[in-house]
């Protein structure tokens, strides 16, 4: 198999787990650190002539980080292409699974048995917080319903206050984030890079917690760990104000 990755948390699986067939990737595919496969551009907009002329059997892409039309465009071409999207932990270990035994792994890999198990029982805040989730700024972007994300810090205790909402990523104005009135503001560091100097203070007097984005929203190796890092930050949010 010649498997070309549009996916930086897929990169980072099939790059550890079945490593001879990963020939191409993103140029935001940072794990596993050292990676050396042919950079293919950005996930949004994929150089497809590079993806083509590495004669993948396989493209992964995903639903969120791609566009339709990459896709369709690389299957009018004739190449295969598997397109993820998984919305809860539970979906996604299955499909990470399925993906792997597809690449030809001979067992499930250690960091996929770990991550099941980590998930099995992971550690929840002691009280169960409101939270909001911006994902972007200027404007602002949050965590709507049926996301993987919010299916994350649900299972440790963080209900997304816009759960219900209609929109995958809604756009509500700052004030508007203000009159949901969370107990907590959940700040991770990508897409949007938010730190203790860039978002908490939009939120005076509220508990912000910054997470990594990457235990937050990646489904690949970093799941093992996501449970316990994502439960000590949750832990230890900051206020301003």
């Amino acid at each position: 198999m010649r498997v070309v990755s549009l996916v930086p948390s897929l990169t980072e699986a099939v790059a550890l787990t079945v490593p001879g067939a990963l020939v191409g990737a993103t140029d935001w595919c940072s794990h596993p650190a050292g990676l050396d496969v042919a950079r293919v551009g950005g996930s949004k907009y994929p150089d497809l002539d590079r993806v083509r002329a590495l004669r993948p059997d396989l493209v992964l892409l995903n639903v969120e980080e791609n566009r339709r039309a990459d896709a369709d465009a690389l299957r009018a071409a004739g190449v295969p292409v598997r397109v993820t999207y998984p919305r809860t932990v539970p979906g996604a270990l299955t499909e990470l699974g399925d993906l792997l035994t597809e690449l030809g792994a001979p067992s499930e890999p250690a960091w996929l048995r770990a991550a099941r198990q980590a998930w099995a029982t992971p550690p929840r805040l002691t009280t169960t917080r409101r939270a909001v989730v911006p994902v972007w700024r200027r404007p602002w972007v949050v965590l709507g319903g049926d996301t993987f994300a919010g299916d994350v810090l649900r299972r440790l205790g963080v209900l997304n206050t816009y759960d219900e909402h209609p929109e995958r990523y809604p756009r509500p104005t700052l004030s508007e984030l203000r009159e949901r009135e969370p107990d907590l503001v959940v700040l991770p560091d990508e897409p949007y890079r938010f730190t203790a100097d860039d978002g908490p203070e939009a939120f005076p007097g509220v508990p912000c917690a910054l997470l990594s984005g990457r235990h937050l929203t990646w489904y690949g190796p970093s799941l093992a760990e996501a449970p316990a890092l994502l439960a000590d930050q949750l832990a230890r949010p900051v206020r301003v104000g």
